[in-house]
């Protein structure tokens, strides 16, 4: 090998110099960066805010329907009002995940029983069948109309979900996820999400992935504000729910 002429370490040099930005340049891109995370904080701080208030205000102004569909619950069948499962939160964080129970006491027992009717497929990640036998009928109704996510504001005032926000999963379904799959899980789980208002059960567990990286990528208060305006004519509709 020959050993470098002068010119060809001059050039060398000019070319490290180039690539090191000047001591102006390195303050402009710190400055850009603190703005960034300024913003970043600001959007969060923002975004817990309008949770909080929201949630705590609908927790006070339900309480008479909570009392109301508890009742019905617990004389249809006797057994309890709410339904508790473990459910997967941001980074991969467990939380308690309350629903109002709209199933047979037995429901998990008699679950693997249906899986050949599951409408995601046998092997799918999610379980959703349109006319699932171990539906009651009071929890029919509150499925379409979907007041048994409601008892889920508590998850959000305590923090552990947000209003708007990837649907959580079980702790089976992560365990099946992929590496795309689990970006799912960067941010806070919520009550609702872009593929809650486009249809619900009937968008394929992909593409509520997609729909998922999507919003985390182009996450903003306007469009969390957006979502849960769309939220309300999903719900009168009760397109997808069942």
């Amino acid at each position: 090998m020959k050993p470098a002429t002068k010119n060809d370490q001059k050039a060398l040099i000019d070319l490290e110099n180039r690539l090191q930005p000047s001591s102006l340049e390195r303050q402009e891109q710190r400055f850009k960066l603190l703005l960034w995370e300024l913003s970043a904080m600001t959007g969060r701080l923002i975004k817990r805010a309008i949770d909080m208030v929201i949630s705590l205000s609908a927790l006070i102004c339900l309480a008479p329907l909570f009392a109301v569909v508890a009742a019905l619950i617990r004389l249809t069948d006797g057994g309890p009002a709410l339904f508790w499962q473990v459910r997967v939160g941001k980074w991969g964080r467990p939380f308690a995940f309350p629903k109002f129970r709209s199933m047979v006491i037995d429901a998990e027992a008699q679950r693997l029983k249906l899986l050949q009717a599951n409408q995601h497929g046998s092997n799918g990640v999610t379980f959703k069948m349109k006319r699932d036998p171990r539906i009651t009928w009071i929890g029919r109704i509150i499925r379409k109309t979907s007041i048994d996510e409601l008892p889920q504001l508590w998850c959000v005032l305590k923090g552990e979900m947000s209003l708007v926000g990837p649907r959580p999963a079980l702790v089976g379904e992560v365990a099946n996820y992929t590496l795309d799959n689990r970006r799912r899980l960067d941010i806070t789980p919520g009550l609702t999400c872009t593929w809650q208002v486009s249809g619900r059960s009937e968008i394929p567990f992909e593409e509520q992935c997609r729909l998922d990286i999507e919003y985390i990528e182009q996450q903003s208060t306007l469009a969390d504000i957006k979502l849960l305006l769309k939220t309300i004519p999903a719900v009168v509709t009760g397109k997808g729910a069942y």
